[in-house]
């Protein structure tokens, strides 16, 4: 084997940075650095976690606390009258945003983990 020719281990060496210098990928890394492309996605990472969390949690919470009030009935004394069937829909949201915040982590956290995995 000849790998050890000074001639030959100089046109190995010009022939890479030729190829590297036409590749694409490597144009790109070389422009932009590694650091950066990390950086630009942990800043939106936070935001996608944070309407994930939410999208996530109302949509579980709305959909349970729904579900809830549909099987109790009415209760015999100190029922809101009208009033408390019309605010009703704003209060179980409100509960449903209280609710997946504060189980945000260990709710929808695995979910945006595999979530997340095809697109890092």
């Amino acid at each position: 084997m000849i790998t050890n020719h000074p001639a030959l281990n100089t046109r190995l060496d010009t022939r890479q940075t030729l190829l590297s210098q036409n590749d694409p990928v490597t144009s790109i890394e070389r422009q932009t650095p590694v650091t950066e492309l990390k950086t630009s996605a942990d800043a939106q990472r936070p935001s996608i976690r944070e309407a994930f969390d939410d999208f996530v949690g109302q949509t579980f919470y709305g959909q349970l606390i729904g579900s809830m009030r549909k099987t109790v009935g009415k209760p015999a004394y100190f029922h809101g009258g009208r009033a408390e069937e019309i605010f009703q829909s704003q209060m179980d949201q409100q509960l449903a945003e209280h609710m997946s915040d504060a189980t945000a982590d260990s709710f929808s956290g695995p979910m945006f983990e595999l979530f997340s995995l095809k697109r890092t």
